[in-house]
């Protein structure tokens, strides 16, 4: 499956809508063995559902990865359809610390009524959830800050873990962040080159971001490995905003390491 991701990136398939050069197409080994050369200390294997009867067997996966890979947290994903509750529950019950889902890729809709015990379920659980819910790279009927929004009204202590900070509507996903308190945005691709070319942040809301992070509502995120520039990139991006050290390091390190239960290294 990974292989025709990677292919439907190469073709800058309909999903994609523009050129996507991924330069980790490495083995499984290869990419942690990287992770860990880079420092990074702890960090998901994130497996998202975009048809019926995958995401049972995605689960297995990546839970598996995790079992053996000491490094990894542990992950899951689900889509709407029979049987969802039971699996969710069942990736619960084996340790999964993280879900993930993707509403642009998926073309699902986050309140359809299958989903709404899932929805539930994770808010009591208290297990956070990262979720695709802006509309790039191509928009579709289930995107934007209305969709999900609406399972966050119903939802309001559900941890959810919005991802590229909401790009392209930035603004509304920060004013989602900042009304409900268990909602957070990630960093994933926002500030590079890539992103900012097409969808860039609005320079008036940096005032915001910058106080969100430091209240522990903003993480990093980056899409390791589909990545179309080094891995660094990210991290010189948003060094580059200069919102201080002290934001740098909350979105960093503490703020993720916070919200996933990771130990403080210890001290050298």
């Amino acid at each position: 499956m990974l292989r025709r991701v990677w292919q439907h990136f190469a073709e800058a398939g309909p999903l994609i809508g523009r050129d996507w050069p991924i330069i980790y197409r490495w083995s499984d080994d290869e990419r942690v063995a990287h992770l860990e050369a880079l420092g990074v200390r702890a960090y998901p294997a994130l497996a998202y559902a975009h048809r019926p009867a995958m995401a049972a067997d995605l689960n297995d996966w990546t839970l598996d990865f995790a079992a053996r890979t000491p490094a990894c947290v542990p992950t899951a994903t689900f889509f709407p359809e029979s049987g969802v509750v039971e699996y969710v529950a069942a990736a619960l019950d084996r340790g999964a610390r993280l879900f993930k889902v993707h509403l642009q890729v998926g073309g699902y809709d986050p309140n359809d009524p299958l989903l709404e015990p899932v929805w539930g379920l994770l808010a009591e659980a208290g297990v956070p959830i990262v979720v695709h819910a802006g509309s790039g790279p191509v928009a579709n009927g289930y995107t934007g800050p209305e969709p999900f929004g609406a399972v966050l009204a119903r939802h309001p202590g559900l941890v959810a873990v919005i991802a590229h900070l909401g790009a392209p509507e930035y603004e509304d996903f920060l004013d989602l962040a900042a009304r409900y308190p268990n909602t957070r945005l990630d960093t994933t691709m926002t500030f590079t080159g890539f992103l900012e070319s097409r969808r860039p942040f609005p320079v008036e809301r940096l005032g915001m971001l910058r106080d969100l992070g430091l209240a522990g509502k903003v993480l990093l995120g980056t899409d390791f490995p589909n990545l179309p520039y080094p891995y660094g990139h990210q991290l010189d991006a948003l060094a580059r905003l200069d919102l201080g050290e002290d934001w740098l390091r909350a979105i960093c390190w503490h703020n993720g390491a916070s919200l996933l239960g990771i130990p403080e290294p210890d001290a050298p």
